[in-house]
């Protein structure tokens, strides 16, 4: 608003002027004591209405809008820049948003805005994750019941509108983030959409088509709680979790023929030996089927001092040290290979009946067992752990496909069956059947070990064990019929697709690839009636399964008319195909009731991007980016790359062509926040402000979102009430910057017809500062590239707070403020403050949209109030042109701070000893040293040519550059002198300060007046006459 300025104080001025003349009198500021504030009113002060501090409501909402969906739109229209697909992973549709939602949307959303300001075509639909037990828990919770007393489809009812209520509740909170994405259902995306069903299930068809999808009997991961199956990236583990382990033995079948000749010479002599076995689930034991030992370990016969008619026990050589509690002072009797163990025959623990001699089972050879744990001899029960499943399905001693094979006791509630007892008799089953394994079922098998003298020790121990991530309570592994994604057909196909792939950070590149590496096969089906089905027909009678290409061409046509629910609703024959019908028809067929993993939905959200893979020949990967939390690596990033690959036709890749993963958010003190520490603090809280605005007062979404830029995402992070505050204090100063430039370059009519300074005619400051801010944009626009948004951020802070606050704002004040408006040096001033402003509002714009508008909006405004509707992002980032990077200007400007920070000190110790208030009641001296070489070092001649700005740098009346013998032998009142050394020079410098010789301007406030003057000359000149 200059020009307003100008003219207003100039009008001022003739008015009093003319009076003044009339009445034969003085202008009103040769009469000081009339009008002491005649002159003030002729400076050019700032004037701007952007406020330093506003309410949140205030200056971000009314720019929401904009800055959003509006913008959005408008880049998806008009951008003709390159294509960017940033393709985000749905968050589950459950629960208000947490401080992991709001980190995770507002880091894609900062890259996303940059790719605006490139001139990039963003595609960015924001998704939900809407099947599975989360939500299928929620509904049940509203509706007071279990799963097991509701109708299916009436629990598939109300988990569709719970999470249509979610959505709808984390839409409204993501778009207080200041997200810019079209919150519209065309640019969003769920899966429990009709299309995106469909898409999904035509990935699961040609996984089958390619042999890929089977069903087996075998032990997978069950959780109780959840009533279903689990996949290991649905698994937390806990390391405090107890367990009552235990040590029980088992006798050697003594009589039995097949035995090792070494083991048999050994035993000869004994009338009982025994295997000692440790495990830590007690409740497997029912479901033994041998016991495994490694054939390259040294086994140890020793006997138990005190017992010598009870035989020998049997442990690795390597453990006898760590089993001294157990099994007490020892006597060793031979050592023996682990080789010579294979096949010797053992008596089960439990006997069904008194009069029937058990069968016995066999010690089989395993690489799982090591020494480092337990006795080196193992314990196994295939239907309760996937390493013993595995050996003996490599002897060839179980079939996957009959489950009579493998021996089971606990059914999907984690609880005994009736079947225990064919293993501990009907009347010991009649304490364990029913019971939880878990609890009580566990406990009582331990009291039957007891009574079958079988049980050694019972130790209780805290260690690793797994838990089911949604409902947090321990899950058991069980043999169940499961559908299965075999992924050793597809591993080597992925990890060469992953070499393609960027990784930030770059370590979490190990992390998938050890995931992908060693997992053998996906367990795909769940338990649960939320979710996509698996449309697999069994026959009534065998209970075989029927799904093949056949099968799912017809089933799909028929749910892509009707909808993926009549899987549920319609009749058995609508599914049949022709040859179906004739094996039977319906009578003969029931439909699958197993639901999909829910890592196979969102898993398959990589699909939905494909027409614009194919509609851009270029393109490599269906997206650009994807970017979740690090929990991801064995979920989201996972399931996409496996289905992708999966359902390949030709050369298999990557959907995707960087990954980026952030930590944990954690409170002020580093702990997890939960609900039981109270300690969770919420975005929405942070935005809004809590009930008392004191304690939790509203920050607003740029505080947020800046908080975000300042931590290194890709770690865990804290977050509290010091924390917010410190934030809230950095775009204080931000804002401060801005609202100083806002107040001194004037409305956007004013700078019409301003005359903008070229680069040749601009002082050392205007230079360097320049040179700084071209700095500040290489530095941002790497940050933003490389993902680094400390950097950025570090760098805009340092500019705003060191370059301008602390240095040019100070500086250049006088100038501003006293210059005339057309005079060279202000205008300098002001062309530098414009392209401050400029570069800083793109600098601060991805990661701070509101306040980036905000400022927009008060440069672009008028004086006639017109409204700029186009939001900043329209017009593309301008970098500053290379011939702003002035190495020299730099090094000359630090040579001179150098000197500043000398006066400075000097200034504080007067003010100190009260011989000044402001340092411009004083003038300074450099006093070169008397050996300078007739050759003037360079910075000899810096000194000398920036004479005349040395005032403006350290803020005094006037500064000097002399030579002691041009001082002159007058004493100042007072004075304060230092020396330092200058790079060129052998002997030092001295700076010294002293009372100003003029007197004090009362317009300016200088002490530049001659003391017969109204003004110091340069306030006379700028006053019109």
């Amino acid at each position: 608003m200059a020009g307003c300025w100008i003219c207003s104080w100039t009008l001022f001025y003739r008015k009093h002027w003319v009076e003044a003349r009339q009445k034969n009198a003085l202008p009103p500021w040769d009469q000081a004591k009339v009008d002491s504030k005649a002159f003030s009113k002729t400076l050019l002060l700032p004037k701007t209405n952007f406020p330093l501090w506003a309410d949140p409501s205030k200056r971000e909402v009314p720019f929401r809008h904009r800055t959003c969906d509006e913008l959005y739109r408008w880049q998806w229209e008009n951008a003709d820049g390159p294509l960017f697909v940033m393709h985000d992973g749905p968050p589950y549709a459950n629960g208000h948003l947490h401080m992991g939602h709001a980190l995770n949307k507002i880091i894609k959303d900062i890259i996303n805005r940059y790719h605006v300001l490139l001139g990039d075509r963003v595609h960015y639909f924001p998704g939900w994750d809407c099947h599975g037990l989360p939500i299928e828990n929620k509904a049940l919770q509203e509706l007071r019941k279990d799963a097991l007393s509701l109708p299916a489809n009436t629990i598939r009812s109300v988990a569709k509108a719970t999470a249509e209520r979610e959505m709808k509740t984390q839409k409204d909170e993501f778009e207080h983030f200041g997200i810019m994405a079209d919150w519209s259902t065309e640019s969003t995306y769920r899966t429990l959409d009709h299309d995106y069903e469909i898409r999904q299930l035509r990935i699961f068809q040609k996984m089958v088509e390619k042999g890929l999808i089977y069903r087996h009997y075998r032990p997978v991961h069950y959780s109780p709680s959840s009533h279903s199956a689990l996949a290991e990236a649905e698994l937390t583990y806990k390391d405090d979790h107890v367990s009552h382990s235990v040590y029980v033995s088992y006798s050697l079948d003594l009589k039995a023929e097949k035995m090792s000749t070494v083991l048999r010479e050994i035993l000869a002599q004994e009338p009982r030996a025994d295997l000692l076995v440790w495990t830590t689930t007690p409740w497997t034991l029912t479901a033994n089927m041998g016991i495994a030992v490694h054939p390259e370990l040294t086994y140890t016969v020793l006997r138990r001092n005190g017992a010598p008619g009870n035989g020998v026990l049997i442990v690795a050589k390597d453990r006898i040290l760590s089993l001294t509690e157990v099994v007490g002072p020892i006597e060793v009797i031979a050592d023996i290979k682990g080789s010579d163990l294979v096949d010797a025959p053992y008596l089960p623990l439990f006997s069904p009946s008194g009069a029937i001699v058990p069968i016995p089972y066999k010690i089989i050879p395993a690489s799982h067992v090591t020494s480092d744990s337990g006795t080196g001899l193992v314990h196994c029960a295939p239907a309760h752990g996937g390493e013993d499943y595995q050996a003996f399905r490599t002897l060839g001693l179980i079939n996957s496909h009959n489950p009579n094979s493998i021996i089971c006791h606990v059914d999907e509630a984690g609880k005994f069956t009736h079947k225990v007892a064919d293993v501990v008799g009907e009347e010991a089953a009649l304490t364990v059947i029913g019971q939880e394994v878990l609890k009580d079922g566990g406990k009582a098998i331990v009291k039957l070990l007891e009574h079958t003298g079988k049980l050694v020790k019972v130790q209780r121990i805290k260690h690793r064990y797994p838990y089911d991530w949604k409902t947090n309570e321990p899950i058991i592994v069980i043999a169940t019929s499961q559908w299965f994604a075999n992924l050793d057909n597809i591993k080597d196909d992925a990890l060469n697709a992953l070499k393609d792939v960027i990784f930030f950070p770059p370590a979490s590149r190990n992390r998938l690839e050890s995931f992908v590496r060693s997992r053998s096969e996906w367990c795909i089906s769940r338990q649960r009636v939320w979710g996509v089905p698996i449309p697999a027909l069994y026959n009534a009678h065998t209970n075989q399964p029927v799904l093949n290409t056949e099968s799912l061409d017809h089933i799909l046509k028929v749910l892509e008319e009707k909808g993926v629910a009549y899987w549920w609703d319609g009749p058995v024959e609508d599914f049949l195909t022709p040859q179906l019908e004739a094996e039977g028809g319906a009578n003969a067929w029931r439909k699958g009731t197993d639901t999909m993993d829910v890592w196979f939905d969102s898993g398959t959200s990589w699909s939905m991007l494909k027409a614009l893979k194919e509609d851009t020949p270029s393109r490599q990967f269906e997206a650009d980016i994807c970017l979740e939390g690090s929990d991801q690596h064995r979920g989201w990033f996972q399931s996409q790359l496996l289905t992708a690959i999966g359902s390949a036709s030709e050369q298999p890749s990557s959907p995707y062509a960087t990954l980026i993963t952030h930590g944990m958010v954690l409170d002020q003190e580093g702990k997890k926040m939960s609900k039981s520490l109270g300690n969770i603090i919420s975005p929405m809280t942070i935005i809004n402000g809590g009930k008392d605005k004191k304690k939790e007062p509203a920050y607003g979404a740029d505080v947020l979102r800046l908080w975000v830029a300042t931590v290194e995402y890709w770690r865990d992070m804290s977050i509290g009430p010091t924390v917010l505050s410190q934030v809230a204090e950095s775009m204080r100063k931000i804002r401060n910057s801005a609202r100083f430039i806002l107040g001194n370059i004037g409305d956007i009519d004013s700078r019409k017809n301003f005359q903008r300074v070229e680069k040749e005619d601009l002082g050392l400051a205007e230079r360097y500062v320049m040179h700084e801010l071209y700095k500040l944009e290489k530095v941002a626009h790497e940050g933003y590239a490389s993902y680094n948004f400390p950097k950025v951020i570090n760098s805009l802070t340092n500019f705003a707070n060191l370059t301008l606050s602390s240095l040019y704002f100070d500086i250049t004040k006088d100038c501003l403020y006293a210059d005339s408006v057309h005079s060279m040096k202000r205008r300098a001033v002001v062309t530098v403050l414009e392209n401050i402003l400029n570069s800083i509002i793109s600098v601060m714009a991805p990661v701070l949209p509101h306040l980036a508008e905000e400022i927009h909006f008060h440069a672009s405004h008028t004086v006639h109030g017109a409204d700029p509707a186009r939001s900043i992002f329209t017009k593309k980032w301008t970098s500053l042109s290379p011939e702003w990077e002035d190495i020299s200007a730099e090094e000359d400007m630090n040579h001179l701070l150098r000197v500043r920070s000398a006066v400075l000190s000097l200034l504080e110790k007067a003010r100190g000893h009260k011989h000044l208030k402001s340092s411009l009641e004083a003038e300074v001296d450099i006093i070169l040293p008397g050996d300078v070489a007739v050759e003037k070092p360079r910075v000899v001649q810096l000194l000398e040519r920036e004479e005349d700005f040395l005032k403006t740098l350290f803020i005094v009346s006037d500064a000097y550059v002399t030579d002691e013998g041009s001082l002159g032998a007058e004493s100042p009142e007072w004075s304060y002198v230092d020396t330092m050394s200058l790079p060129g020079l052998d002997s030092d410098i001295a700076v010294r300060i002293r009372p100003a010789t003029r007197s004090k301007c009362p317009r300016c406030w200088t002490f530049t007046r001659p003391e017969s003057d109204t003004l110091c000359s340069r306030c006379a000149d700028v006053i019109p006459p």
